[in-house]
C-alpha cells in the first residue's frame, strides 16, 4: 500500500515491466503451459494478458478466499493433475510477488523435487531454511526443515518462494491442518515432503528479488536497471536526430545506458545520466535533470527544471516545472504541480521509517522519498517529508507540508 490500493502487486512495475510480465519471462523457456492463480483485482491481469504470453498458453484459476499458498495450488489441483499424468510432466510453482532469475529456475528443475533459497542479511523475517549435505560448487543442499520466522535464525538461507514438485503434492495438502492464521501452508506440505523424499535446496547464484514493502521496488527497479544496455547511441547527440525509438533535440544530453522508447521526445537542455528507462509518448524537459536508476513509465511529462532521480515514475504521471523527485514511487496518473518538493533524507542522517498497519517500520533506506498511489495531485510548492505515503486520489493544497501519510 498505497500502490496495491487499485492493483494486484504482480501488476506493479520496475524497469517498466510488471512483476508477473518478469516471472512469464523468466519461466518461458522451460514450460509449455502457465497457470495464473488469481484473486484480488484479478480482471487487471486477465485483461493485460489474455490466453498466451508469446506463444505460450495462459490459463487462469480464481482464489475465491484467501487462505494460503497451499490453498492456492489445490485450486489448481484437476487442471495440473491433468497435464501432469498424461504428460509425465513437472510443476514450477512460483509465488507471485517476488522475481526470479531464468538462470536459477534452470538449476531448480533438474532435480524431481526442489525449493529454491536465497541468502539475506535479516533471516529472521523469513522462513529459513534448515539444510545439509551442502555441495559448494553446486549450491545445492538437502532440505531438512523450514522455521518461519524464528526469533533466532540458524543461518541466511531463507525460502524464495519457488518449488519444483509432482503430482503428489496434492495428496500432502489434503492432509494438511491449518495454521494458527487458519491457512494451508504450502511449506508445511514441502517439509513433511522432505521427510520421504530428496527435496533439493538450490541457492540462488543469480538474483531473487523479494517485494515486500513498497521501497522494495526501488531496490528492484535499480538492480534491473543495472543490467539494461544503452540503446541510444551518444555519438549523435550533439545534433538533432530521430532513432528507433524516441527523438532526441540537438542540445539534450544522454550519458551512459539511456532507453527512449517510441514517441518520446526529449528536449533541449535536458540532462539524462543512466541508467535511466524512458517509457513511449513522454515529453521530458526541456532543462530537467534526470539522474540515475529512474524508470519513466508511458504518456508522462517531466517539465522544465525539474530533477528526477533514483524514482519509478508511473503511466500518464506528470511532474511540474520547478519540482525535485528522490527516492520515491509515485503510481499511474499522478499530477505533482510546480515547485512540488520531495524531501528524502533525515536530518540526523539515520533510515527513514513508514508507517506500517500502525507500526513504525525502518525501511532500511538512508534514502526514502514518497511513495504515491493513483491519481494523486499536489498543488503547487507542496512539500513533503521523507517516506511519507499518499494514498490514491489524494490531493494536497498549495504550500501544504505533507508531515504525515495522507489517506
Amino acid at each position: 500500500m498505497p500502490l496495491t490500493e487499485t492493483r494486484p502487486k504482480p501488476m506493479l512495475k520496475a524497469a517498466n515491466k510488471t512483476i508477473l510480465e518478469h516471472n512469464l519471462e523468466a519461466v518461458k523457456s522451460f514450460v509449455d503451459e502457465i497457470i495464473l492463480v488469481v484473486g484480488y483485482k484479478k480482471e487487471m491481469i486477465i485483461d493485460a494478458f489474455g490466453d498466451e504470453y508469446k506463444g505460450i498458453n495462459l490459463s487462469y484459476i480464481e482464489q475465491k478466499e484467501q487462505k494460503g499458498t497451499g490453498h492456492a495450488l489445490l485450486q489448481a489441483k484437476d487442471m495440473l493433475l491433468k497435464d501432469i499424468s498424461e504428460k509425465n510432466r513437472k510443476v514450477i510453482v512460483l509465488n507471485g510477488d517476488c522475481i526470479y532469475s531464468g538462470k536459477d529456475i534452470e538449476r531448480c528443475i533438474v532435480y524431481n523435487y526442489a525449493i529454491l533459497g536465497a541468502e539475506v542479511k535479516n533471516p529472521e523475517n523469513y522462513g529459513v531454511l534448515e539444510h545439509e549435505n551442502y555441495d559448494e560448487k553446486e549450491g545445492v543442499s538437502v532440505l531438512k526443515n523450514i522455521n518461519e520466522k524464528p526469533k533466532k535464525a540458524i543461518s541466511n538461507l531463507i525460502n524464495a518462494g519457488l518449488y519444483v514438485l509432482d503430482e503428489g503434492i496434492f495428496d500432502i495438502l489434503s492432509g494438511i491442518t491449518p495454521s494458527l492464521r487458519g491457512e494451508i501452508e504450502l511449506t508445511d506440505a514441502i517439509v513433511k515432503l522432505a521427510k520421504t523424499e530428496d527435496v533439493k535446496c538450490v541457492t540462488s547464484i543469480d538474483y531473487w528479488l523479494t517485494l515486500t514493502f513498497p521501497w522494495d521496488l526501488l531496490e528492484a527497479n535499480e538492480f534491473l536497471l543495472k543490467k539494461m544496455e544503452t540503446t541510444i547511441n551518444n555519438k549523435e547527440i550533439h545534433k538533432e536526430s530521430k532513432h528507433n525509438l524516441g527523438i532526441v533535440e540537438r542540445y539534450a544530453t544522454l550519458k551512459d545506458a539511456v532507453f527512449i522508447d517510441k514517441g518520446t521526445l526529449v528536449k533541449n537542455g535536458a540532462y539524462i545520466e543512466g541508467p535511466v528507462m524512458i517509457g513511449k509518448n513522454c515529453v521530458i524537459g526541456p532543462n530537467c535533470y534526470i539522474r540515475p536508476y529512474t524508470t519513466i513509465g508511458d504518456n508522462c511529462k517531466i517539465g522544465n527544471a525539474v530533477e528526477v532521480k533514483n524514482s519509478i515514475i508511473g503511466d500518464k504521471t506528470h511532474v511540474g516545472h520547478l519540482s525535485y523527485v528522490g527516492d520515491s514511487v509515485l503510481g499511474n496518473n499522478v499530477n505533482f504541480g510546480a515547485g512540488t518538493k520531495v524531501a528524502n533524507l533525515r536530518h540526523d542522517n539515520t533510515n527513514v521509517f513508514s508507517m506500517i498497519k500502525g507500526k513504525l517500520v525502518d525501511s532500511g533506506r538512508r534514502k526514502l522519498g514518497t511513495i504515491c498511489g493513483e491519481n494523486v495531485h499536489t498543488g503547487i510548492n507542496t512539500s513533503i517529508y521523507p517516506g511519507r505515503k499518499l494514498f490514491a486520489n489524494t490531493i494536497t493544497k498549495p504550500g501544504e507540508v505533507v508531515e504525515k501519510d495522507k489517506i
